[in-house]
This record gives C-alpha cells, sequence and structure tokens, in this order.
C-alpha cells in the first residue's frame, strides 16, 4: 500500500507514523516540511478534559463583547465577514444544549485515548521525559464569570473530568507567581502539557525519515483518480505522483482539496497568537488558563508561552501582533512579576469547523480519499489518535473509536 499525506504538520506527521508502522509505504508532500507551522506554536497542552466546543448557550452575546474590543479575544476582519456567514450559521447551530451535548460526547471519545497512543509514540521517539501531567488550573478574576462558567464544568465532569474548586488564595499556593486579581480556580489533575511541541515535531519527522517515510518539498494543487485502485497526486513543480491512498491532512488549508474532490466542507483558519518569553522571571508549574479573557500560559523549555486570541481573516491575511502584545499586557494583570522584555511574537493559522469537531474519515465521492484535518485547539492532544484512527480506516480495521461524528458528509 502507498500512501500519499499532504501536510506534515502534526497531524500529517501522525498518520505517516502510525501508516509506517502498519507496513505502508507513505510519501509526505508539503512547500516545506521542517518549517514554521501551527503545530509547533501551540500552547504544548495534551487538553484531554476540552470536550466541550466553542459555540454554547449565551456565547453570541460575550463574542459581540470581546469583538466590540479591537484587540479582545476575538475578531473578525470586515472584509472577510460576508465569506464568514456560512460558517457561522453552523457554528450558532452547534451552540445548542441537545448539539452541544452530542459534540461532548465525541470530543470526549476522542480525547479520552490522547494518553493511551500519546505516551506510546513518545517511548518511541525517546521523549517520554518530555510530557508533565502536572494539570492546568483555570482562574478567574471575578465570581459572576466563574458563575458564568458552571454549566461547562457539569458538562465535563458528566464527562468523566475531574474539575476541583479553589479559590483564590488556594490558586495562589499551587502558582504563587498569581496576583491578588485571581479570585476563583478550578484545578483539573486530567491536563497535562509538553517540554515543547517543536522538538515533539522535529522528533518525529526526523524518525520518520530514517525509517523510509519520504518528505517531498512541494506543493499538492489537485488530486484526481486514475482506476479504481490509483489516485494521482498533482504537483505544483509538475511533478505527479501515483498512489494507492491519500490522506489530506494540511491543516487550514485542508478545506481547497476537499472542495476539489466535492467534497463540502466549513473549515476556517481561527488565526492564532503568542508571545514566548525567555526569560520571564517568574515560575509557573503547570498552565494556566484565564478562563474569563481566553488566553493561556504554558512554561516551556523554550520560554513562557502566552497564547490566545480568535482572528477571523481567511488565509491571505498578513498578521496583527498588536494582538500578541494584547496577550502580554493581559498577562501581567494576572501575573505581576512578569518581566516581558525577552519575548518573541509569532501567529499561526488554526483549522476550525463551526462544531469543534475535527474532520476524520473518507471522502464521500472518492472510497481511496481520507481527511484529517480541523483540530482546532486541539491538534497536538487528538494528533496521535487521528494518526492510528487514519491507518486503522486504511487497513480497513475496526476503528478504535467510532469515527462517524467525524465524517466530512455532516457538512452536506
Amino acid at each position: 500500500m502507498r500512501v500519499g499525506i499532504v501536510g506534515a504538520g502534526i497531524i500529517g506527521l501522525a498518520c505517516a507514523y502510525h501508516l509506517q508502522r502498519s507496513q505502508a509505504q507513505v510519501i509526505v508532500v508539503d512547500p516545506d516540511p521542517d518549517g514554521d507551522k501551527v503545530s509547533i506554536g501551540n500552547a504544548g497542552a495534551l487538553a484531554v478534559t476540552e470536550v466541550v466546543p466553542a459555540s454554547s448557550p449565551g456565547v453570541w452575546w460575550r463574542a459581540l463583547g470581546w469583538m466590540c474590543d479591537p484587540l479582545g479575544p476575538l475578531s473578525i476582519r470586515p472584509a472577510h465577514a460576508a465569506a464568514l456567514l456560512p460558517w457561522l450559521a453552523r457554528f450558532a447551530r452547534s451552540g445548542s444544549r441537545a448539539e452541544v451535548l452530542r459534540i461532548s460526547v465525541a470530543l470526549a471519545a476522542l480525547n479520552g485515548r490522547a494518553y493511551e497512543d500519546w505516551v506510546q509514540v513518545l517511548e518511541d521517539l525517546g521523549l517520554a521525559g518530555h510530557l508533565h501531567r502536572t494539570g492546568a488550573l483555570a482562574v478567574y478574576e471575578s465570581d459572576a464569570g466563574f458563575q458564568r462558567d458552571t454549566a461547562e464544568w457539569r458538562i465535563k465532569r458528566d464527562r468523566g473530568i475531574e474539575a476541583i474548586e479553589m479559590t483564590g488564595a488556594q490558586a495562589r499556593s499551587l502558582e504563587p507567581a498569581l496576583g491578588a486579581c485571581v479570585r476563583r480556580a478550578v484545578y483539573t489533575p486530567q491536563w497535562s502539557h509538553v517540554s515543547d511541541p517543536r522538538q515533539i515535531l522535529d522528533a518525529l519527522r526526523v524518525t520518520l525519515m530514517g525509517r523510509g517515510v519520504e518528505l517531498k518539498q512541494d506543493e499538492v494543487r489537485g488530486v484526481q483518480s486514475l482506476s479504481g485502485t490509483t489516485l494521482q497526486m498533482h504537483l505544483v513543480s509538475g511533478a505527479e505522483l501515483s498512489v494507492d491512498m491519500v490522506v489530506i491532512a494540511a491543516g487550514a488549508w485542508s478545506g481547497i482539496l476537499a472542495r476539489q474532490l466535492g467534497d463540502r466542507v466549513l473549515l476556517e483558519s481561527e488565526r492564532g497568537y503568542n508571545a514566548t518569553i525567555s526569560q520571564p522571571g517568574i515560575e509557573v508549574g503547570r498552565q494556566l488558563i484565564f478562563a474569563e479573557r481566553k488566553f493561556v500560559a504554558t512554561s516551556l523549555t523554550c520560554g513562557l508561552r502566552i497564547g490566545g486570541a480568535a482572528e477571523f481573516g481567511g488565509l491571505g491575511a498578513d498578521p496583527d501582533y498588536r494582538r500578541s502584545v494584547a496577550l502580554l499586557n493581559l498577562a501581567r494583570r494576572y501575573l505581576p512579576d512578569l518581566q516581558t522584555d525577552s519575548a518573541t511574537l509569532w501567529s499561526g493559522h488554526r483549522p476550525t469547523t463551526p462544531d469543534s469537531l475535527p474532520v476524520i474519515g473518507l471522502s464521500r465521492h472518492h472510497p481511496r480519499v481520507l481527511y484529517a484535518f480541523g483540530h482546532g485547539h486541539l491538534g497536538l492532544t487528538q494528533a496521535a489518535t487521528t494518526g492510528r484512527l487514519i491507518s486503522e480506516l486504511v487497513g480497513r480495521q475496526h476503528p478504535s473509536i467510532d469515527p462517524a461524528a467525524f465524517s466530512i458528509g455532516r457538512f452536506r
């Protein structure tokens, strides 16, 4: 079996890892295989507790308030607003109580395998010590904000997530760098983070190349069926690759190829921003989630990473690094002794669906094309399990989890 994979991010490489282990011959095509990707700029979390979709009852009113702040946690660039309307309509539908509960079941099933699958991969890469199971602390600066999230925490508990409520003083006993503005907190011990997502991506790529996986620097401009058993990958360079199956794992760019193949999908670039501070002057022992402001802080080997924001402006819009600076200013509110002089600013395109579920599974029109994209904020969390599931589908094995909820057919 010769399998072509479009995309060398964490999802594409995780698919390549499991396919290679199942004895497939794998070729990965990417315009810049070892370059900057959203996979290396994430917050480094295995966020297994994140089983509630972004859309939920009442979120619209909060979103309107966020968008009134030009540097707030959510923005839509005016030039992209009209193109975003179908996505927003589906986002609104996904926020009904029935949909939130349905989606949370699917997310819990996918996230529930994260440790089982990632521990195996990390041990194989020699990076077992890079996983830090220290939990996460979600902090609130107001009682009102804490009460507003009560329903979300209830759903998480119903899905087996442990959530321990704390006072501000108790939170500061765990994380002394937190300031007096923190009034309430919730500790989730099942959360974890890695030392540096870049190190994992680099180790995965190098290991795969050493095991015979071919990484080709090029761009796939189309996929065509030549016969019932062969696909042709047309590359921008003019080259063509004949393969038995194709996995499209090109992140936020995946929708372009899916639509060429006749599969409708609602996929948007939700641009995220961060700042990584090499010398922060404080210590943070676990990931901090600033729940009301929608950003996080993670201590990585490369520094303290402050990340967040959701900006919808399309794939062609230039980044606005004022958002990274705004995150630093917010972080100082919660972490008063934080030093930000050594900060490096970054931005990347998260591939986001309106229902917060990734697209994993077969094309509706091409039985030898599979999709693995749309993981949003949970790409690192769900990568190893997605790779396993894709390998099982390619090999026509019984899947580890039911892939029905992740089918691209839900966008028909």
